[in-house]
């Protein structure tokens, strides 16, 4: 009975070599990237927000995002935190500057609900 032939094992090393990378990878915590926003995010679990409950402010629309309820909300930030605004007209598009009112944050204070009252 003949082993298997030479290609069988380059591709069984090169299935085990991906799996190893895979496995390297996420004991190491993943990814540069993902590893960043991790730490961005417990940092930002560590700060007081920059804004308060009923604060007007004007930020920049970075994109939009389908929130869970299926309303589509824009997405600013303020000095690196995350605001998500709702009630934003059809009319408004990326890098556009409206003015927003802060309106409650998230359970972990690492982002805020805005509702959108005009363009700036």
């Amino acid at each position: 009975m003949l082993g298997p032939g030479p290609e069988t094992l380059a591709v069984g090393a090169f299935v085990a070599l991906l799996i190893g990378s895979w496995l390297f990878t996420r004991v190491r915590g993943g990814p540069a990237g993902e590893r960043q926003s991790r730490k961005r995010h417990q940092e930002a679990q560590q700060r007081e927000p920059p804004v308060d409950i009923g604060d007007v402010e004007t930020v920049a629309i970075r994109e939009f995002t389908d929130h869970h309820s299926g309303e589509r909300r824009a997405v600013g930030k303020i000095e690196g935190f995350v605001v998500f605004v709702e009630a934003v007209p059809d009319s408004c598009a990326v890098t556009d500057v409206i003015r927003i009112k802060i309106l409650s944050f998230n359970r972990g204070h690492t982002s805020a609900t805005a509702t959108y009252l005009e363009s700036a």
